[in-house]
């Protein structure tokens, strides 16, 4: 099983690797163009001494804008982009919402919390993993939701790549939070064969402290909402 690396961690890696990149990129295309280190620092008013630095991937503060202004001068555009790899830190909201759900769990169910997707090099990492006799459940928690859409996504690449057998949505009860189970949304509320927490009510009695939904590949994405926290 793959192990856990922390979100910062993760980005002075990534970080470190892009670096590398862009300086043997930029190693490669001087001696290509015949340009000196001393005609190179000039164009970017920087000594000679600090390009053979930067180019023996000594300088680890590199700015971008000076590893942009480098590669221009040996004709290459610098180019970068974000994408999702992962959940980076918790706020307190979400760590509050995950220990509230933990506290309600009955004993019959086996957790483990923060357990990484079984593929090597996977950031990504089920908030709680729920073990019962017959059936195997990751947790995902929600403190803001906002996009239903890219939820549904993330959550079911995660479902696929770690052979779970059903997932739950843990939302926080809020005023802000949409219902996931309300018209028009993907997900639908339906009755667990096996109840998960101490609070877990049939999905059509709306009194109480929420209701439990759930969906199992590929035809859905369960929650449990309204563990106010």
């Amino acid at each position: 099983m793959s192990t856990r690396e922390r979100p910062a961690d993760r980005g002075a890696r990534r970080g470190r690797q892009l670096l590398d990149q862009v300086v043997r990129e930029f190693h490669e295309a001087r001696l290509m163009a015949g340009a000196s280190q001393e005609r190179i620092g000039r164009a970017i008013n920087r000594s000679d001494a600090w390009v053979s630095w930067t180019e023996s991937s000594a300088n680890a503060s590199l700015s971008i804008v000076d590893a942009s202004r480098m590669l221009a001068c040996v004709g290459l555009d610098l180019s970068g982009r974000a994408y999702p790899a992962g959940r980076g830190i918790r706020d307190e909201a979400q760590l509050a919402l995950i220990a509230h759900f933990m506290s309600l769990v009955l004993p019959r169910w086996d957790w483990r919390t923060e357990v990484p997707i079984p593929l090597p090099g996977d950031p990504r990492a089920w908030d709680v993993i729920l073990r019962g006799p017959a059936v195997t459940i990751g947790v995902e928690a929600e403190s803001r939701l906002r996009d239903i859409q890219a939820l549904d996504r993330r959550v079911m690449l995660k479902l696929r790549d770690s052979g779970l057998d059903r997932v739950v949505i843990l939302v926080a009860a809020t005023r802000t939070n949409p219902d996931p189970t309300s018209r028009g949304r993907r997900f639908r509320a339906v009755e667990l064969p096996d109840p998960i927490t101490s609070s877990a009510r049939r999905p059509d009695e709306r009194a109480g402290p929420g209701r439990q939904c759930d969906r199992r590949p590929p035809r859905g994405v369960g929650c449990e909402r309204g563990l106010t926290v």
